[in-house]
């Protein structure tokens, strides 16, 4: 069902960047008008379709969804995926750089276990390279939150004399270990809300946004 969900979603994230061309026409000189972006998915540990979205306002895109997490009893390891896709419009007369990606979240791991934190960043397909670590490992005896603020170094995007849709990506996986931890406990990760201003979001993307 999640599969057939990620391909029904792809089709709308194609006929969604055409119509929202139109829709964004009207900015400032500040960034995006408040407006929400199509996303596709696939993963094991992506939410239902109807508690995933982008919401793009000012100089800051937000995906939002309901909860993203690994959890694993003794003596398992449990990883759980989700890649997301997001359709973005640019309108002529702009340049528009991607800059950072936000998230933060929770890990507790009992002794003997361990778990990961893998996140990739892409954009029209290729992988963006990160000027920090975008990913994280937590060993026996972390039980914590933790934080990443990820900047990013790629090319603006090129709107001054014609319109350009783009693809932006964000590939994230969540690992946790429990293969010789204490009877009864579990290790477990996730990717926690940063802001439910607009709902609860998991990753902000910063951008850069000057006129031509």
């Amino acid at each position: 069902m999640k599969v057939l969900t990620g391909i029904i979603s792809s089709l709308t994230l194609l006929s969604l960047n055409v119509v929202g061309l139109s829709q964004v026409q009207a900015q400032t000189q500040t960034g995006f008008t408040f407006q929400n972006v199509p996303v596709s998915f696939s993963g094991t540990g992506c939410p239902s379709s109807n508690t995933l979205q982008g919401v793009l306002n000012g100089d800051t895109l937000s995906i939002t969804f309901s909860d993203f997490e690994a959890k694993a009893p003794r003596p398992s390891v449990i990883s759980k995926s989700c890649n997301l896709r997001i359709g973005l419009n640019v309108p002529s007369g702009f340049n528009v750089q991607p800059i950072s990606v936000n998230y933060s979240g929770f890990a507790d791991v009992p002794t003997g276990g361990s778990a990961d934190l893998i996140v990739r960043i892409f954009f029209q397909g290729r992988e963006v390279p990160t000027d920090v670590n975008p990913n994280q490992r937590f060993l026996a005896g972390f039980s914590d939150v933790y934080n990443k603020f990820v900047p990013i170094t790629l090319n603006s995007i090129n709107a001054c004399r014609n319109p350009v849709s783009s693809v932006f990506g964000i590939n994230s996986t969540l690992t946790a270990r429990a293969t010789n931890i204490p009877q009864g406990q579990e290790t477990q990760v996730r990717i926690d809300t940063i802001d439910t201003t607009i709902g609860p979001v998991l990753f902000q993307i910063k951008f850069d946004f000057n006129p031509c």
